[in-house]
């Protein structure tokens, strides 16, 4: 399970590394997660993705290209497969690759453990009457699985780093972190998401869980639904950003439930900043509430654990 190695993960580098809250564990976990090294979590992010990145871009990037073998249409899915919306058939056409050559390297890459299926949960669409056609819009729609990349560095690599890879390589580091300010948010609310599934998922822990993880159809999107075996549903939304999550987020949250048809047992908000009085006030049976130091639930027996090996 991905999660479960994600899990691991986010342990061991708890484990090495010890930094001062949870948000700083998430934020650099986001960007150095898996590499196995040991990092000065008090020094700035940009000091040290410039120190221990870009600075070895050349041997990072020899490593890459093993671990890929250096194929072209793998390197490309990567690099789509990580800024867009992981869903399997644009990131091909992002890519540049039709349903044989992409199809390859989807396997080639789900055999090397880089990237693993989420499978969508979405219900083939039909008429309501058995001898009637659907819609031709609704007829030639494809549900389509997303993938997830089993380590947080590789996405970071190929979502900031390869895209800027001439200028890096020539040490040219400014458009590189204009780059990465303006999109370094919308890139940690991804591990946020995975992170804050594990962690509903730990807290549901005595409960038998029948099915976890995002719901995309065609008309809704939710971060995380999970399903318990006594018909309990779990619906939540995570949230990275500076800002306090207000009440709107959580009806927001219950419009999609009711356009997908279902009535949530509990609704879960996931913030990194925390919550406005208002919504605080309405925490309870039906709504639960999580910010970046409740994430401390995850590493509390990481001291015990053996550090686990990375793939660098």
């Amino acid at each position: 399970m991905i999660k479960n190695r994600l899990l691991e993960q986010f342990r061991s580098f708890y484990s090495r590394n010890y930094p001062d809250d949870m948000e700083t564990q998430i934020e650099y976990f986001s960007i150095f997660g898996g590499l196995g090294w040991e990092l000065d979590t008090t020094k700035e992010i940009d000091s040290l993705v410039e120190e221990l990145i870009l600075n070895n871009f050349v041997s990072l990037r020899k490593k890459i290209e093993e671990l890929t073998l250096a194929d072209k249409g793998c390197l490309r899915l990567l690099r789509a497969l990580a800024v867009g919306d992981r869903k399997i058939f644009s990131a091909f056409n992002r890519a540049g690759l039709n349903n044989a050559n992409g199809g390859s390297a989807l396997n080639f890459l789900e055999q090397k453990g880089l990237i693993q299926i989420e499978f969508s949960r979405e219900e083939p669409a039909r008429s309501l009457n058995p001898k009637g056609k659907l819609k031709r819009e609704v007829a030639r729609y494809r549900i389509s699985h997303k993938v997830l990349f089993t380590h947080p560095f590789i996405r970071f690599w190929f979502y900031f780093i390869a895209p800027h890879a001439r200028e890096i390589e020539a040490n040219k580091y400014d458009t590189f972190f204009k780059d990465f300010h303006k999109r370094r948010h919308s890139y940690t609310s991804l591990v946020f998401e995975e992170l804050s599934e594990v962690l509903l998922n730990y807290n549901l822990r005595d409960s038998q869980i029948l099915s976890s993880g995002s719901y995309w159809d065609a008309n809704v999107e939710i971060d995380i639904l999970t399903i318990t075996k006594d018909e309990k549903i779990y619906v939540a939304e995570c949230k990275w950003s500076n800002h306090k999550v207000n009440k709107s987020e959580w009806h927001k949250l219950l419009d999609k439930c009711q356009k997908l048809g279902i009535e949530p047992t509990q609704a879960v908000i996931f913030s990194k900043r925390g919550f406005s009085k208002e919504l605080l006030s309405h925490q309870g049976k039906k709504l639960a509430l999580y910010s970046s130091q409740d994430f401390e639930a995850l590493v509390k027996s990481a001291k015990k654990e053996e550090i686990i090996d990375n793939f660098f």
